[in-house]
């Protein structure tokens, strides 16, 4: 198999690493491949934010829905959708930009989603492991302060790296959905309610969980994610950040 596709394959979420540095040569590799990445017009609608310092680490930790994981990994970066920089661009050249819109931000997002997954893609290739960390668009207030984030920026994503440890290595990486639930043909198909049944069924089979009744399993994962209070933190945050483009 192609070795790209095949570290695609096997790359899962790390939470466990060892203690141990990474190499600044390494660090420049993974960094450098984000600016790789497709992005909309050749305009690079991200920034990133290396976090070396102790204590922001610290807070990013807490902030972050208390994973003691993200203080002690060893390189943490957060990549934020970014039409700051444009914006003061066009200002300063006497442009008389409009205020950016939902519509900008969200182009911008995927532009530092984009550079996100390279550096995930590059780190796995050198041996390091990574994980995603989503809560860090909860307490908007708190992360503005804390990383100096001026208005028309929103954290897209926060990416912690490091070496896997040995546990890490070893454990199994979760099971995906079938092709035939989520790949549609020119049009989205809404499954049945059996479809969806059917789809979290097969999920847990290859897992290795296989259950008679689905249900309880699903109305578990509702409560514990989506209905969760972290949840709801997110979505109220991303309001807080979203209204500037709505000016």
């Amino acid at each position: 198999m192609n070795e790209v596709i095949n570290q695609l394959k096997s790359r899962k979420s790390v939470r466990v690493f060892e203690e141990r540095m990474i190499e600044e040569e390494i660090k420049e590799e993974i960094i450098n491949a984000a600016f790789e990445a497709p992005t909309a017009g050749a305009m690079m609608l991200y920034s990133i934010i290396d976090i070396t310092d102790a204590y922001k680490k610290h807070e990013l930790s807490i902030l972050c829905d208390n994973q003691p994981f993200i203080e002690k990994a060893p390189m943490v970066m957060v990549f934020l959708a970014d039409y700051q920089r444009w914006y003061d661009t066009f200002t300063y050249n006497n442009c008389q930009p409009r205020t950016p819109g939902t519509g900008d931000i969200l182009l911008a997002a995927s532009d530092a989603l984009i550079a996100a997954q390279n550096t995930v893609v590059a780190a796995e290739s050198l041996g390091l492991g990574s994980c995603y960390i989503g809560d860090i668009i909860e307490h908007c207030e708190e992360v503005r302060e804390l990383l100096g984030l001026p208005e028309y920026t929103i954290p897209a994503a926060m990416l912690v790296y490091g070496y896997p440890s040995q546990s890490q290595k070893e454990r199994k990486k979760p099971a995906r959905f079938d092709k035939d639930y989520i790949v549609f043909e020119n049009s989205y198909k809404h499954l049945e309610k059996e479809e969806h049944r059917a789809m979290y069924q097969r999920r847990e089979e290859k897992a290795g969980h296989p259950q008679k009744d689905i249900t309880e399993t699903i109305q578990a994962f509702c409560q514990r994610k989506y209905m969760s209070e972290f949840c709801m933190e997110m979505n109220r945050s991303a309001e807080v950040y979203f209204k500037n483009f709505r000016k």
